[in-house]
């Protein structure tokens, strides 16, 4: 049954023309009942034929159709044809173009629908009728075709309905797809600034104590073990925290939890600052106001822009760059001001976000104070050197 089904969806003008053939049959069946003074068997079987025509194709040429069924309606009415069962052919061509066609023959179907039944009473009246009685048999009638058009009306409504649903989920979907590409991005961007804070800091401590671990090699043996070990532990702590990262990057993999680490919070900028002099930066740390906790993001944010912050010293300051970070908790939000008395970094690392791929390490800082509402300032000393003054909000951005 489904097959037939799906067949006769397929060819509408197939069925159409099915039922008009069965159409005609009825018709030529019922002229032959009607008495011969209202009219010729021929332009009965013609009119019969025209209307044939219009329930076959009322679905192709739905505008013609009407005009076609009018004129072969005015020509029964001419002609003193008698109306047969092949004008039921009207009432499928007013449902049909109320459905489907333009608006203009839908209201053309509607005008004629309220005229037909009159124009016929008037034409062929039941002589044994009183006046009341022909009016009802006009009102009775006319419900058929009114009903058709309304019932016609009525699925081009719900058609209609039906494509803006299916619009808005198109567009709805349109704008789900555009909006997974725009996180998909963002993590991105998240992901390369971890791994840009991660690989330079760790690895600009470990060719640092390198190099020295070579300069006092044969002079100082333990200095260079120090040293040695430090490489050590800097290369476990990065491939730690880039572990955790590519996790991020798995899907439907579940990972031991010893290989990942926490999130990087502000208690652990003590142990980076430690880091850092055991590398042979000099490094003032000073905390002012009342530790407590903070927002993750926060947190996050303030150590990658301490770990940066510091790696350019060690890149930029030159070899007796001391520095100097100051963590400050106010009611609302936290301070962080970190400053060194090197040589600072070269002016085109800061201006405009850095050129010919340099730069990134204050591009990265600035989307991440950008991300929790913050504010960045970075740039050279009066005296000397490189400031860097971040304040974060306790409240996130709206």
């Amino acid at each position: 049954m489904q097959r037939l089904y799906d067949f006769l969806r397929r060819h509408p003008t197939g069925v159409d023309t099915f039922w008009a053939v069965v159409l005609f049959g009825l018709g030529v069946v019922s002229l032959r009942e009607v008495p011969s003074h209202h009219g010729a068997l021929v332009p009965g079987l013609a009119v019969s034929a025209v209307l044939c025509v219009v329930v076959a194709l009322r679905r192709c040429f739905p505008e013609p159709m009407l005009l076609l069924a009018l004129a072969t309606g005015l020509a029964q009415l001419v002609l003193d044809i008698e109306t047969t069962v092949a004008d039921f052919a009207m009432l499928v061509i007013t449902y049909t173009v109320a459905a489907i066609g333009a608006r203009w023959s839908s209201r053309l179907a509607l005008a004629a629908s309220f005229g037909a039944a009159a124009l016929a009473q008037l034409r062929w009246p039941d002589q044994q009728a009183s006046a009341l009685g022909q009016v009802a048999v006009v009102v009775f009638q006319t419900v058929p075709f009114a009903l058709a058009w309304v019932l016609g009306d009525s699925m081009r409504t719900r058609r209609a309905y039906f494509a803006q649903l299916e619009e808005r989920a198109a567009r709805l979907e349109k704008e789900r797809e555009a909006q997974a590409k725009v996180a998909v991005a963002a993590e991105r961007a998240r992901i390369a600034r971890e791994l840009h804070d991660v690989v330079a800091h760790n690895v600009s401590v470990m060719v640092v104590q390198a190099d020295g671990a070579a300069y006092v090699l044969d002079v100082a043996p333990d200095q260079a073990r120090k040293a040695l070990e430090t490489i050590s532990s800097t290369g476990r702590q990065a491939l730690a925290e880039m572990r955790r990262l590519l996790g991020v990057l798995r899907t439907g993999e579940h990972q031991e939890s010893g290989e990942y680490v926490p999130q990087p919070d502000v208690g652990q900028i003590d142990d980076l600052v430690e880091q850092c002099r055991d590398a042979g930066l000099p490094v003032d740390f000073r905390i002012e106001g009342t530790p407590r906790p903070l927002p993750s993001g926060v947190e996050l944010t303030a150590y990658r822009i301490v770990q940066e912050a510091l790696t350019n010293t060690r890149k930029h300051g030159g070899p007796n760059a001391g520095a100097s970070v100051r963590l400050v908790y106010f009611d609302d939000g936290l301070g962080l001001l970190v400053e060194d008395d090197g040589k600072g970094a070269p002016h085109e690392l800061y201006e405009e976000g850095g050129s010919d791929g340099q730069g990134h390490g204050l591009i990265g800082m600035r989307e991440r104070v950008g991300m929790v509402g913050g504010t960045l300032d970075a740039g050279p000393r009066p005296g000397g050197g490189f400031r860097i003054s971040v304040l974060l909000p306790l409240k996130p951005a709206h």
